[in-house]
């Protein structure tokens, strides 16, 4: 018997990019730029999906 795997769904709201950084405009003492992490609300950052459970049960 075939052994079975396990596929990964990406994310179709962040299509696989969960975390996104974005600058604020303004830079830190040390001149670096000031970012907002922001993360996606429908994976929480994880940046897979699951299948709903009427389509994960499949059999009788």
């Amino acid at each position: 018997m075939m052994p079975q795997t396990l596929t990964v769904r990406v994310c179709s709201h962040c299509d696989g990019f969960p975390v996104v950084h974005i600058t604020t405009g303004a830079r830190t003492s040390d001149g670096q730029r000031d970012t907002l992490a922001a993360t996606c609300p429908r994976c929480q950052g994880t940046g897979t999906r699951t299948l709903p459970a009427s389509l994960a049960h499949a059999g009788k």
